[in-house]
């Protein structure tokens, strides 16, 4: 059927696009041949990535800078993949590496504080009992691409006024343009977008300050604010005057940075690509062309689980966001930092396919991967770990990740969600908490920001928004009291027959096939009987493996499974293959034969007997198998499953088994591995 035909095979637009850290002493060859073996890999689009450890010599958007540039495009053009230009150098956006504030002192960051002895050159805004409400600059940074641009370092540059139009012009005319000029002729192209990271307006290493600019307090009181009110941002407390300077900033950074940049961007047939500050910043989406959240220092992860804190909205966010915006795609950069906490290159296979089927079964449908490193040399490897692309434990078997994310992207992609529950939120309260339970009882529901209100209508029991209606609301507000609060009653997008609060499921139509895709979300495997919310036949199709199989209404989906159920006629059905049942195999006693521990592998053999089935191991953390040399297949995350299935001969059969260790191990502080 077309729907298995689309998922066997993607193609390149539904690619990883990870970050490409341009962080070591660059050469035009080597540029290229990694550009070629990401390629060889699956991955068919790369961000470029100006990164701390660039030499000196490569000053940030100089002439020697964009011949490397120019070098990477050639070679992208050349293999059919996609380049995103990263808009900074290093990050946060919109200082481009301090040069917008170089030789413009006045474009620097702005902010007001409380003080109770004004410095020179402060801007007194009001006084109250002796303490006095003054703008100032920040003096706050960002991450620069050479040693001693850092954090707190001496040589960290300035971060730019990002609420300043004239600011903000010069940082297009340093960066956009100055890509433009050189590189027009691939824009639209082998370039898809310009990526913008997390702008901060106060900039790094700022405390105890809000976000201003010159001539803001003319705004603020023409809108009827109380410069005296905002004392109470500073005392943790929240009046309307508080509410309304929120709101103008909010306004006044989407007009003056955001807008800017989607209209560049719009204009030069490319998408802005990106994230903004916050997890639930829903209301700032509306100006990206690809809405963006990036998931980092594990907010949510297994230990922690994925409904819990304002973190955990995030892939709803870009997700809603896009489909009310009516956008293709949205982004997420992920896999940022979300190693162990005190061990940063300890993430797990296991670990990383958790994070991207939460972020799938929200409808993310483009991962950027954080990261790949051109260089891991010195202190490059420890600079934001780990590496999940070239120096990962895995890469010689990337294709396995490769395809299944083109898969869950592909599936997630030009869907026609099914949720009978709005949940009208304001920017920045997502409410995490009160979704929980719809998420833990696979209730489909759409965040509604508050932007959005006005176009909604009550009519005829529910609410419509656009061509979207909804059964039930949760609406804090009591903006539409007749409406129905009792959201657990609303039909569930699968019905298990006993309840599974770790299962996520997003039922959806795809290509006029009703669908429902399903992620453990929990740490056991869950056998259960389950019913769909559509009538007829269903089948079944592993996005992991590429197999399809009858659904004959019991749901099998074990740890780090995900799984997608799909409505199919009859003959559409007949034609599908029984799901196999094939039985467990005795694990024989494995040897350890050998170890190399600066390599962190260990190999193991054991001899079997003949047989059918499937010979589960417990180890860590990568898992690879040959049957009397013939490979069995390799499993990246515990318990690991090998069918064995026409592999074991009459008499004795040799297994060796050979175990990789996490780099950890290499370049962190060791973990164990190998068999259990």
């Amino acid at each position: 059927m077309r729907l298995l035909d689309m998922l066997k095979d993607p193609g390149p637009e539904f690619t990883p696009i990870p970050f490409w850290f341009l962080n070591g002493n660059l050469t035009h060859k080597e540029i290229r041949r990694q550009l070629a073996d990401f390629h060889a890999h699956g991955v068919d689009g790369v961000v470029l990535h100006p990164r701390m450890g660039l030499p000196r010599r490569i000053g940030y958007l100089s002439g020697e800078f964009f011949a490397y540039i120019r070098t990477a495009l050639e070679t992208c053009r050349e293999l059919g993949m996609r380049v995103v230009f990263y808009d900074e150098g290093m990050y946060p956006s919109g200082s481009a590496c301090g040069q917008v504030a170089a030789g413009h002192p006045e474009y620097a960051s702005r902010g007001i504080t409380v003080t109770d002895a004004p410095e020179a050159g402060d801007e007194i805004l009001s006084e109250k009992n002796g303490a006095f409400l003054v703008a100032r600059f920040t003096r706050g940074t960002i991450r620069g691409v050479h040693y001693g641009e850092d954090d707190f370092e001496p040589h960290a540059p300035l971060s730019a006024d990002l609420l300043n139009p004239d600011a903000v012009t010069r940082f297009i005319e340093l960066t956009h343009e100055a890509y433009y000029r050189r590189f027009k002729d691939y824009f639209g192209s082998t370039v898809m977008g310009f990526f913008t990271d997390e702008p901060s307006i106060t900039g790094r290493c700022v405390t105890g300050m809000k976000p201003w600019t010159r001539g803001f307090e003319r705004l603020f009181t023409d809108a009827g604010g109380s410069l005296q009110s905002l004392f109470a941002l500073f005392d943790g407390e929240e009046n309307d005057d508080t509410r309304l300077y929120e709101r103008m900033i909010m306004e006044r950074e989407n007009q003056v940075y955001y807008a800017a940049l989607s209209a560049w961007c719009r204009d030069h047939g490319i998408a802005l690509m990106g994230h903004p500050d916050a997890s639930d910043d829903i209301e700032r989406e509306r100006h990206f062309h690809i809405p963006g959240q990036d998931l980092v220092y594990r907010q949510v992860a297994p230990e922690k689980g994925d409904l819990t804190g304002r973190d955990s909205a995030q892939g709803k966010c870009s997700a809603d966001a896009a489909r009310l915006l009516g956008r293709r795609r949205n982004s997420n950069e992920c896999l940022g930092v979300c190693g162990g906490e005190d061990n940063p290159w300890s993430m797990t296979a296991g670990d990383i396919k958790w994070f991207i089927d939460y972020l799938a079964v929200r409808g993310v449908n483009l991962y950027i991967l954080h990261a790949f490193y051109y260089s891991i040399l010195g202190r490059r490897k420890d600079e934001r770990p780990p590496d999940v692309g070239p120096n990962s434990i895995w890469w010689p078997h990337y294709r396995r990740w490769t395809d299944y994310v083109k898969r869950v992207s592909c599936l997630m992609t030009d869907t026609d969600l099914h949720a009978p529950v709005a949940v009208l939120c304001r920017n920045r309260e997502l409410m995490p908490e009160a979704v929980a339970p719809l998420f833990e009882n696979q209730i489909g529901f759409m965040y509604l920001p508050q932007s959005f209100w006005d176009d909604c209508r009550e009519e005829a029991g529910g609410l419509l928004c656009g061509e979207r209606r909804f059964s039930a609301v949760i609406d804090p507000e009591n903006r539409f009291p007749n409406l129905s609060r009792d959201v657990l009653a609303q039909e569930r997008d699968i019905r298990p027959e006993t309840p599974q609060p770790g299962l996520r499921a997003i039922r959806f139509a795809k290509d006029g096939t009703e669908c429902v895709f399903l992620v453990n979300a929990g740490e056991t495997d869950i056998h259960t009987p389950a019913a769909l919310p559509f009538g007829g036949r269903a089948g079944q199709y592993d996005l992991w493996s590429g197999k399809a199989a009858r659904f004959e209404g019991r749901l099998t989906l074990p740890r780090r499974g995900s799984l997608l159920l799909f409505a199919c006629t009859e003959a559409e059905y007949d034609a599908l293959p029984a799901l196999p049942a094939p039985k467990a195999l005795p694990a024989p006693d494995f040897r350890l034969v050998s170890q190399d521990p600066a390599a962190a592998v260990k190999i193991y053999e054991a001899e079997t007997g003949p047989g059918e089935g499937v010979l589960t191991l417990e180890a860590e953390e990568m898992a690879e198998l040959t049957v009397n040399g013939v490979p069995a297949g390799v499993s990246f995350w515990a318990p690991h499953r090998f069918d064995l299935t026409g592999l074991l001969t009459a008499g004795q059969n040799k297994l060796r088994l050979t175990v990789t260790g996490s780099r950890a191990n290499l370049y962190g502080k060791p973990v164990p591995y190998g068999l259990k």
